[in-house]
């Protein structure tokens, strides 16, 4: 893949990312910051990217590694009672997106990238490095917390 198509499916991606980044960090800050580390990653690597086919899959999980970077740094930084509330966007349910923030990060991780992104289960087991299973029983436990959340409100 030459350099000039890698950089147009990365752009192409942006929305992706951001989407994928807002489920685990909540500052519109830090996304950036691990967006554009996640960028800058995936260009000066991708000689390593052995399959093109794979190549948003191999993006999402420098994404998702950056991402948990971030917020180990963000948590020796900032007490955890002065992180800011989640930002929801201008067409979301925010009744969803608040049930969604009280979830683990693994199972909304799962329904994120599988509902929100459209990736199959064996898709998003490759990016997190777990068997498909694991991705069909979290994204089973994270629609059974939201039916119990949502229906209790």
């Amino acid at each position: 893949m030459t350099k000039e198509e890698f950089e147009r499916r990365i752009v192409e991606m942006q929305g992706t990312l951001y989407r994928v980044s807002a489920t685990l960090l909540r500052s519109h800050f830090d996304r950036e910051d691990a967006i554009s580390e996640t960028v800058l990653k995936a260009l000066s690597r991708r000689e390593r990217l052995r399959d093109d086919r794979a190549m948003q899959s191999w993006v999402i999980r420098i994404l998702i590694n950056e991402c948990r970077a971030v917020y180990r740094r963000r948590a020796r930084e900032m007490p955890s009672d002065a992180l800011p509330e989640p930002e929801c966007p201008p067409d979301a349910n925010p009744d969803i997106l608040r049930a969604l923030s009280t979830l683990p990060e693994p199972l909304r991780l799962c329904l994120t990238l599988h509902y929100s992104e459209g990736y199959a289960i064996n898709e998003i087991a490759r990016m997190l490095r777990v068997p498909a299973g694991t991705v069909k029983s979290r994204l089973s436990r994270a629609r059974a917390a939201l039916r119990a959340q949502l229906h209790d409100e």
